[in-house]
């Protein structure tokens, strides 16, 4: 049986390294995907990418619809490996950290914090204000995982690509699963 894994997505800037997360989750054979997306990803996506809403379902296995809060990741007995949420916005921060799961993408995180999985939000906003710090603090208080997409160097990107891939690689190595070219820092030589 393939393991299942949540990605939501939310309508903060960063929607390549969405897609790079679901394009290498794609060539994983023993994950399947499940993706839920925000209003607010539906109209940053278009701005970001070429990429459109019918594009981005075809890289997920399974595509629930943000209000069908009773689609099978609101329930802890849907068992996961975790969630990861990519991009994800102060609005999603706030609303998983207080609980308001008025959809499925915040009601997803939610189970999967009641439910002890792993959950990383791939927290997007700069600078940040003593609010965002507070609720990231939170939850990572609650066990979430808290990973903005920081640029490293040390990989000597030469693209805006490869920085995406590294970041993509970041997150999907907290689930174990090893990034299409992911360069791990090796220390000095």
């Amino acid at each position: 049986m393939k393991r299942r894994l949540i990605v939501g997505i939310s309508g903060g800037s960063g929607m390549p390294i969405a897609l790079e997360i679901l394009r290498q989750l794609k060539t994983c054979s023993d994950i399947e995907t499940h993706l839920v997306y925000t209003r607010g990803a539906e109209i940053t996506l278009p701005q970001e990418t070429e990429f459109t809403v019918a594009d981005l379902s075809v890289l997920a296995d399974v595509v629930y619809h943000n209000t069908d809060i009773g689609a099978a990741p609101a329930s802890g007995t849907f068992k996961t490996m975790g969630m990861i949420v990519v991009p994800c916005s102060m609005k999603t921060v706030a609303g998983i950290c207080c609980g308001y799961s008025d959809n499925l993408l915040l009601r997803a995180a939610d189970v999967t914090l009641k439910e002890r999985r792993r959950l990383v939000l791939v927290t997007r906003e700069c600078p940040l204000s003593t609010i965002h710090l507070r609720n990231m603090l939170e939850l990572s208080q609650m066990g979430a995982e808290i990973l903005p997409p920081m640029l490293t160097y040390y990989n000597h990107p030469q693209t805006v690509e490869d920085c995406t891939r590294h970041i993509a690689g970041k997150v999907l190595d907290r689930f174990d699963i090893e990034g299409e070219n992911f360069r791990r820092w090796e220390g000095c030589i």
